[in-house]
């Protein structure tokens, strides 16, 4: 009994905290209510607390039910510091304007809600949003339209992975979808959860259905994927012209599926992208093809730096966009020779020395602890490398 006392008494300070750091939805005059004046002032009231709390895990937010908390927490992640403005350095510079209320039964809600901030008399529409309401009792829960908005869809279950889609589905490439990432997770070592996939055409049909009326970070993109990962299920609503399956990109995978396993806050850019060059190749180019092309572009010439290059991070791609990264390569070779000597738990381990740093000093430290490789002998290292390597 004393600790249900004092975990309640921490949740109400908690609560307090937040509300006290985030202000209320401004209600004109014109929304329509509910007319029972109590339902409305729950309604209100709940708003505000659900919103107020977004900061938190998602998970902890108690304005969510549990069976809505995975598509709602990909919406969540939208609204997360809303209210901040990097340019006009103002942490409260957009507001929270209630815009609609539509009452759909006894019980349901649609809500939609606006931030808006004025600068010299110019209103900036930062984003609207909408969710829907159920009432329980005297509160109000939230949750994001995704399963309202694809209702109409069709599903179908290989493996572990739900599809969700309009039409029809490439079931050969899903099922390849589902062998690749039971392969990462076998490597990683990780546990397979449930993963619910839906297919939509574009970024904008993303936003529309996941409940994101607008967003102004996202003016002028086409393609995009957005996710959540909620009690060992993983929500991937896909954005980029694939709305029946008909590809997957092994090496985005390979990111994915790292992510479940390994926060990306120690995570080495460098390493995991050397890590998915090796497993999923790049830009639908495999390992093998883009090793030729590095050994073609650029150790040609006997004179190459290694450690400047690597640092560099030069690039021997066909374009900017389309980057083929030196210190990628080399990673993904010296990945290749710590797998073969010493099993991928070390492979990790490099994976896991910390965020690039400008000197490299914590990639370098472990790297010398697995392998000898160190900075002084680096050049001579990759050479070795490069020569043992098969394209």
């Amino acid at each position: 009994m004393t600790l249900k006392l004092i975990f309640s008494t921490l949740l109400f300070l908690l609560t307090f905290f937040t509300f006290g750091q985030t202000k209320p939805l401004i209600i004109p005059s014109y929304i329509n209510l509910p007319k029972d004046t109590l339902a409305a002032n729950n309604l209100i009231k709940s708003l505000n607390g659900f919103l107020s709390l977004k900061e938190m895990p998602n998970k902890a937010n108690p304005f969510v039910l549990k069976e809505d908390l995975l598509e709602t927490s990909i919406l969540l992640d939208e609204m997360k510091g809303i209210e901040k403005s990097g340019k006009y350095k103002d942490d409260n510079f957009y507001k929270g304007y209630l815009t609609n209320v539509v009452q759909i039964d006894n019980v349901n809600f649609l809500i939609q809600f606006s931030y808006i901030g004025i600068n010299e008399n110019v209103p900036i529409l930062l984003a609207s949003f909408e969710v829907l309401a159920k009432q329980k009792e005297n509160q109000f829960y939230f949750y994001s339209p995704l399963k309202r908005n694809t209702i109409s869809w069709q599903t179908k279950k290989i493996g572990k992975c739900t599809f969700h889609f309009k039409n029809t589905l490439n079931s050969k490439k899903a099922s390849e979808y589902i062998k690749a990432v039971a392969a990462f997770d076998d490597k990683l070592e990780a546990t397979s959860g449930q993963i619910e996939w839906y297919g939509c055409e574009d970024l904008p049909e993303i936003l529309q259905t996941i409940g994101v009326k607008f967003k102004l970070d996202y003016n002028g993109r086409v393609s995009s994927t957005f996710n959540a990962n909620e009690n060992n299920t993983i929500l991937l609503v896909s954005g980029a012209s694939n709305t029946t399956f008909d590809s997957f990109d092994p090496h985005d995978l390979w990111h994915d599926r790292l992510r479940n396993v390994l926060s990306p806050s120690i995570t080495n850019k460098p390493v995991d992208e050397g890590c998915a060059y090796l497993y999923g190749g790049s830009w639908g180019i495999s390992w093998e093809q883009i090793l030729k092309i590095f050994k073609d572009k650029v150790s040609s010439d006997p004179a190459s730096d290694w450690l400047t290059l690597y640092e560099q991070f030069y690039n021997f791609g066909e374009s900017k966009q389309n980057h083929l990264v030196v210190s990628y390569v080399i990673n993904a070779l010296i990945i290749e020779k710590i797998e073969k000597e010493k099993g991928f738990a070390a492979v990790l381990e490099l994976l896991s020395c910390g965020k690039y740093e400008k000197g490299n000093e914590n990639y370098f430290k472990i790297l010398e602890k697995l392998t000898g490789i160190n900075k002084s002998n680096f050049n001579h290292n990759v050479w070795i490398l490069i020569k043992k390597s098969k394209a």
